[in-house]
């Protein structure tokens, strides 16, 4: 079957709450023809089936479902063009890609591509959750989707598995199984402590615990569990539901060749969202996996100035940049390069990830011994949620020098909590 080629200003793939901003935001800018593609046959990405309220600005937070008609409504009205149901398979050049949809195969070559192919939890598989290979055994997309989109059951007894940080996911999950009639039996979670609960959230929390099996022939009958003291349980359920350890989903990125941050496993972009490939730019959760669906359209409305002048040729595609590099117990930043000598970031802040739990934290940018700035945190750091580093330091990054390097020091020097050597200013 033949393919047939058509040129585009801009191609969003993506229709998830960064894909939807960036062409809301971009049409209605005048960037001339924007077109969106999703693979799902709706647009609005993983609020489309999350049922539960907080999306949006604080001050109006609601549903996912209604939070992803109002972007796509945006998007539409703007002038954008949103096709669901159409996969992108592959490149057939920098800025070429060739799909797949109910009106056959095409190829589709833009002046400048946003890549807002979102993230997804890790499956058990990817875990690597030893046992047998039951039904039942599901992530939290899995089974909103069954729940909410198709009406499937989902079993009777269930235990919740989370990761550190993953509150509102997990509870989410709880919520979700609640409405389609089954009992919690437990959440699991890796972390010192569970998740905050409302008052309905009445189940064990088993803090500081770790799946090591899964049992049952054809349908899941148990979860093994073992705590920080070494003793197993065996939790009799019929379905599991693994939430949270979210990974950018960059398979398209990876097959055009564009360089993956080693920490967030996704793109490497500057503080204006562009990648290595010249005229690819890349937002939301792509780069930095579960973020919220209101930061990752932040991202998106964010891409628009420097898309506009891409398109008008007014600002050449950079050269590499000066790496960031985290130091442990931090475990990734995004974005992960800094243009000093380009425009000024379009994001006030950076997004990091530690590793341990970091009470009185003091975030220390340094190049080549020169400390460039110190940003004490407000609160304890945690495991599993995002520490912001403002960006008033760029500037005074050189350009020539070697990677920028951010640790992290506790004026007391509280034990578990690491810091940087002292460095000269």
């Amino acid at each position: 079957m033949s393919r047939a080629d058509r040129a585009v200003d801009v191609l969003v793939v993506g229709a998830g709450p960064a894909g939807l901003a960036a062409a809301a935001h971009l049409a209605a800018a005048g960037a001339g023809r924007v077109e969106v593609l999703e693979r799902e046959q709706e647009p609005g990405g993983i609020p489309r089936h999350s049922h539960h309220r907080g999306f949006g600005p604080r001050h109006r937070s609601t549903t996912g479902p209604r939070y992803a008609r109002r972007l796509a409504a945006a998007a539409l009205a703007a002038g954008a063009a949103v096709r669901t149901g159409v996969t992108a398979t592959g490149w057939a050049g920098p800025r070429t890609l060739d799909t797949t949809g109910p009106h056959g195969l095409e190829r589709l070559t833009a002046t400048a591509v946003v890549l807002a192919t979102g993230a997804r939890e890790r499956p058990r598989s990817a875990r690597l959750v030893p046992g047998t290979r039951p039904a039942g055994v599901l992530t939290t997309g899995e089974l909103q989707q069954a729940v909410h989109v198709h009406g499937q059951p989902v079993g009777s007894r269930a235990v919740v598995v989370a990761t550190a940080g993953a509150d509102a996911v997990a509870c989410a999950a709880v919520d979700t199984l609640r409405t389609a009639g089954a009992h919690v039996v437990a959440l699991v979670t890796e972390a010192i402590r569970g998740p905050l609960r409302s008052p309905r959230h009445r189940f064990p929390v088993l803090t500081g615990s770790t799946v090591v099996e899964l049992t049952g022939h054809g349908r899941l009958t148990g979860v093994r569990v073992r705590g920080d003291d070494c003793r197993g349980t065996l939790l009799d359920c019929d379905t599991v539901v693994f939430t949270g350890d979210w990974i950018p989903e960059h398979e398209l990125a990876r097959r055009g060749g564009i360089a993956l941050d080693t920490g967030t496993r996704g793109p490497a972009v500057d503080t204006t969202f562009r990648t290595a490939l010249p005229g690819v730019f890349a937002v939301g959760n792509l780069l930095h996996g579960g973020e919220p669906a209101a930061r990752a359209a932040a991202e998106g409305r964010g891409v628009t100035g420097p898309v506009l002048a891409h398109l008008a040729g007014t600002d050449p595609w950079p050269g590499g940049g000066v790496p960031l590099r985290v130091e442990p117990p931090l475990l990734w930043v995004a974005p992960s390069r800094v243009r000093p000598d380009g425009p000024p970031p379009l994001q006030e802040r950076f997004t990091l990830r530690t590793a341990e739990r970091l009470p009185a934290p003091v975030l220390v940018v340094h190049q080549d011994g020169r400390i460039l700035d110190r940003q004490r945190l407000p609160h304890t750091a945690l495991p599993g949620r995002p520490l912001d580093l403002r960006a008033r330091w760029t500037a005074a990054a050189d350009p020539d020098g070697g990677p920028v390097h951010i640790s992290v020091m506790s004026d007391f020097r509280r034990p578990g909590v690491g810091g940087p050597p002292i460095l000269a200013v």
